[in-house]
């Protein structure tokens, strides 16, 4: 089985938790994009009143299916937040970032009642950080983050040519292995400058859904 058809098997199981009638929250990246790719092929979006989205590019996406997108402002709390993610731990503790959307991201997620995670196999690991650690900083404080993030152990590296829908720079951090993601994603947070940390491990996702070869699983963490 691919990557992406173990994608696309998370994505579907993912649909089971849409409740008629309620306001949607969305994610951003290749997995959600089979998300909203299959409420299309379902015919759900009559059960969908509107969807807040964490991108322009899932915005978009959205708008083309002919869901509403809608104001976090205007909707109150959020029923069910559907997203990916680049790395996932057993604490359901996740990276995010990969798309430069981590922000938005945490906010939909910590606006939600239920947050569900859909990803391949590939992407559960024992500790995380392999997968380089997104941060997102606003740009004049560039230099000074990467240099409190160098004094954590980790190594920097300005995301070239990438500009995140709030106008803010991404800088992703290699070389760390996070035995403790909630203590970290407070410190790399409290650091000025720092908008947000692609750490999830504060309010980690409450499902898990993994695609893979041996089929669907499901991890309610709650």
């Amino acid at each position: 089985m691919s990557a992406d058809t173990a994608k696309r098997q998370a994505a579907e199981a993912a649909l089971a938790y849409i409740e008629p009638g309620e306001v949607l929250g969305v994610g951003t990246g290749s997995t959600v994009n089979h998300f909203i790719d299959l409420i299309a092929e379902k015919r759900l979006q009559a059960d969908i009143p509107g969807a807040v989205s964490s991108s322009e590019a899932t915005t978009q996406r959205l708008h083309k299916i002919g869901v509403r997108v809608l104001d976090l402002n205007d909707t109150g709390t959020l029923s069910i937040y559907v997203d990916g993610a680049d790395e996932a731990n057993a604490h359901l503790q996740l990276i995010k970032g990969g798309g430069a959307a981590l922000t938005r991201e945490k906010i939909a997620a910590a606006a939600s009642r239920k947050f569900v995670c859909i990803v391949d196999e590939s992407k559960r690991v024992g500790v995380l950080g392999k997968f380089p650690l997104p941060v997102e900083v606003i740009p004049m404080a560039r230099s000074y983050v990467g240099r409190q993030l160098t004094a954590l152990g980790g190594h920097p590296y300005l995301r070239e040519g990438v500009t995140t829908d709030n106008g803010n720079l991404i800088l992703d951090v290699r070389g760390l292995d996070i035995v403790d993601p909630v203590a970290l994603e407070s410190r790399i947070n409290a650091i000025a400058g720092v908008v947000t940390v692609g750490l999830f491990a504060q309010r980690p996702a409450d499902v898990l859904i993994v695609g893979s070869p041996d089929g669907t699983q499901i991890i309610d963490g709650r």
